[in-house]
């Protein structure tokens, strides 16, 4: 039997067919706190039965006894929330689903300390982030660059979060990409492979490494061509590596259009009559929802700038 008393503790009772590792067993029955979290909770100090504090998250479970687990309120989120428009796609007790416009940082960092989209959903979920790893702060599984718009989902909760994490890992989340790049890549349509890793000549930047790195791959596929100085793409990742589509593309010879690191094509560009941002956009993105089981599909139109760069590209 679980229950949950006014304090904030599960009381959670032994069956008779329950054994095996105390985290593994208090995760079956708490729904709410994922594995990790409770092995935290049991570490620090929070979890006992019959008045003894237990400490070993691998202590054997004992039919019949009574396992108290006290949750404390999570912490404050730092950093602070902030009244930023946001474009809600779908949101549950679990998670948000958002279209991040171009030009929004995800995390806060050294260069931007606020004004970010963790900052945006902090001040939007307020009460309703339970807290992953004890702190009321929104969980982000995957992150896109500044000034690439698109589909984003963080969590809310920590089973959320480790369910989430789960299937990035395992690499079965659906992502699609539109992308206007320089030139038209051939064939048609491809796999772009190559290790990522910091460039050896510029450690800001990221670079296909003969030696080192991480494997990556992209599929790509020409939905429509310019003549020959420009094209449509859509990227599909298998993997999710910093810069990936950027590097990728440019490391081919297809530099995405407006890409202030990777880009290039100055006069061709200047054409076009100035580029507000990168014409890179996560459109599609697909997973299992962590907790219902449900099959979610989410899409985002291309925005504004992407759609004026199409008209500048049609009128070449």
């Amino acid at each position: 039997m679980t229950t949950l008393d006014s304090e904030h503790r599960h009381l959670v009772t032994a069956g008779p067919d329950d054994g095996g590792r105390l985290d593994a067993f208090l995760a079956r029955r708490i729904k709410a706190l994922s594995r990790s979290r409770l092995k935290a909770l049991i570490t620090g100090g929070t979890v006992s039965a019959d008045g003894e504090t237990i400490v070993d998250p691998s202590r054997a479970v004992k039919p019949g006894t009574a396992y108290a687990v006290t949750v404390p309120p999570a912490a404050p989120a730092e950093p602070q929330g902030q009244d930023i428009p946001l474009n809600v796609l779908f949101e549950d007790e679990d998670l948000i689903v958002v279209h991040k416009p171009a030009g929004l940082v995800v995390h806060p960092a050294p260069g931007n300390p606020e004004g970010t989209l963790v900052n945006a959903l902090i001040h939007h979920c307020g009460a309703s982030l339970s807290g992953i790893g004890g702190v009321r702060r929104p969980g982000i599984v995957h992150r896109l660059d500044k000034d690439t718009s698109g589909v984003m989902v963080a969590a809310k909760t920590d089973r959320a979060h480790d369910g989430l994490v789960a299937q990035f890992q395992a690499r079965t989340v659906e992502r699609a990409y539109g992308a206007l790049v320089w030139g038209v890549p051939q064939p048609l349509s491809g796999r772009m492979t190559g290790n990522i890793g910091r460039s050896p000549r510029n450690r800001k930047k990221m670079a296909v490494l003969a030696h080192g790195g991480r494997a990556a791959a992209t599929n790509y596929k020409v939905i429509r061509a310019f003549g020959s100085a420009a094209a449509e793409l859509q990227c599909r990742l298998e993997s999710g590596r910093t810069h990936q589509i950027r590097v990728h593309l440019a490391h081919s010879g297809h530099p995405v259009i407006g890409d202030p690191v990777y880009g290039g094509r100055g006069r061709a560009q200047a054409r076009l009559g100035g580029v507000a941002y990168q014409a890179l956009h996560a459109y599609l993105l697909g997973f299992i929802h962590p907790v219902s089981g449900e099959k979610l599909h989410f899409k985002a139109a291309f925005p504004p700038y992407f759609n004026a760069l199409l008209k500048k590209l049609e009128e070449i």
